[in-house]
């Protein structure tokens, strides 16, 4: 009986803080998540003469510091330069050099690599980028 009764005082605790910390939340504390990328994860129609793949964030970013993630060396776009940040701070962009009729994915952060943080050192939620370029 004792087990029961500390297995549900256990599952009611863990209740009580995940609505805490639920109700702290503000934006600043907020990791920061990708609202947009260009292209759109999951287009099928990208232009291959496309040069450059952003993403965009929910808050400000700390300048030189990404992970754009490799899955393969397939699916990973050819890139001519360094990323950079653009004025807005919030906007990341990849130089690429894209093939006709071929898919890539790139993550933006992933389990092992999170160079991607906010201005305050909070680390953004992995996201995939993934898409296919149309035949010429």
């Amino acid at each position: 009986m004792k087990a029961k009764i500390t297995i549900a005082i256990l599952f009611g605790t863990a209740a009580l803080l995940s609505e805490v910390r639920a109700q702290d939340i503000t934006l600043e504390t907020a990791r920061p998540v990708v609202v947009k990328s260009v292209p759109q994860s999951g287009a099928d129609d990208v232009d291959p003469s496309l040069t450059e793949i952003s993403v965009a964030f929910s808050k400000p970013m700390k300048a030189g510091s990404w992970s754009w993630v490799m899955m393969s060396k397939e699916s990973y776009p050819g890139t001519a330069d360094a990323p950079k940040y653009l004025d807005d701070k919030k906007t990341c962009v990849l130089p690429t050099k894209l093939q006709p009729g071929k898919t890539y994915a790139v993550w933006i952060n992933s389990e092992k690599l999170q160079n991607f943080k906010d201005a305050t050192g909070n680390i953004a939620v992995p996201y995939l980028v993934v898409f296919r370029t149309r035949d010429k």
